[in-house]
């Protein structure tokens, strides 16, 4: 997985502030902090000698903004040449406004996917929902989203779906329980275009939409929602998330098994052509 680029510096040498932390910020800003004490200095003594200004220097050890390649290795030479600062700045990578921070290194991996497999048993996945339902399920978040953040989530939810059109080529599967499209939001005009909206983006030959009707009973993945990937050097992975966190699964054991659950899963469901079937028939009962 490649780091984004270092952001350069704004007027007068000061880096530029970061929208939303990302943990390997907030983890590069406790070591500059910890080796920084532990030479017995303060942060205006710091901030002297690397020639930022102190709350440049805060800013940097909270994990706020993002340090140039000069706070880099002046920090180096005042802090003892450990080396550590410099063989941690190449991995460092920004927060993403609009995506949940347990969720980003996979939204990372998800652009690169060769392949992706979603299974949803609470709400219509992601990739799939239309911007009426994706703005009621962020409005109905807790706590309330602001409005400048409500928009940064439509915008990275809409731009996640570009996916689907922009790599004809990559295979994306989908299972999602029946119950999840019966769950009712806004009005018959915003379900039915719900409905269109995933019927669209579930027709081209490399996207294929299983439904698991309500009488399959119960089967291999009620442990909950799962993701699984494989990577364009053949690695599988695996994404499971819950209430405030997300678990990122590299294990090859632990992703064989949920491969298989889902496989298995597979075999459970409808078919796409008769789960396409069931979607223009609940659009109808509207």
């Amino acid at each position: 997985m490649t780091t984004d680029h270092v952001e350069p510096v704004g007027l007068g040498g000061e880096c530029v502030r970061e929208p939303d932390p990302s943990d390997s910020l907030r983890t590069f800003g406790a070591v500059v902090q910890a080796l920084r004490e532990h030479a017995g200095l303060s942060r205006a003594e710091f901030a002297e000698l690397v020639r930022f200004s102190k709350h440049t220097v805060e800013s940097i050890e909270l994990g706020r903004r993002m340090p140039d390649e000069s706070f880099v290795e002046r920090a180096e030479e005042v802090l003892g040449n450990t080396g550590a600062l410099r063989q941690a700045a190449p991995f460092l990578t920004r927060g993403e406004a609009g995506l949940a921070a347990w969720f980003r290194q996979w939204a990372r991996l998800e652009r690169v996917a060769a392949s992706l497999c979603t299974y949803e048993c609470r709400l219509v996945p992601g990739l799939l929902q239309s911007e009426g339902y994706a703005r009621a399920v962020f409005e109905g978040t807790v706590p309330v989203a602001p409005d400048d953040q409500l928009e940064s989530f439509m915008e990275r939810r809409m731009e996640r779906q570009r996916m689907l059109s922009e790599r004809p080529t990559t295979p994306f599967s989908f299972i999602v329980e029946e119950h999840v499209f019966r769950r009712r939001f806004g009005d018959a005009g915003q379900m039915r275009e719900l409905f269109d909206h995933v019927l669209e983006l579930s027709a081209p030959r490399n996207v294929t939409l299983q439904v698991v009707p309500v009488e399959a009973g119960l089967h291999a993945c009620l442990d909950g929602p799962l993701q699984l990937l494989e990577t364009p050097k053949g690695q599988r992975l695996a994404y499971s998330e819950g209430q405030q966190n997300g678990r990122l699964i590299s294990v090859p054991k632990e992703v064989s098994l949920l491969q298989q659950r889902y496989d298995t899963l597979r075999s459970q469901a409808l078919n796409a052509r008769d789960s396409r079937g069931l979607l223009g028939r609940l659009r109808g009962e509207l």
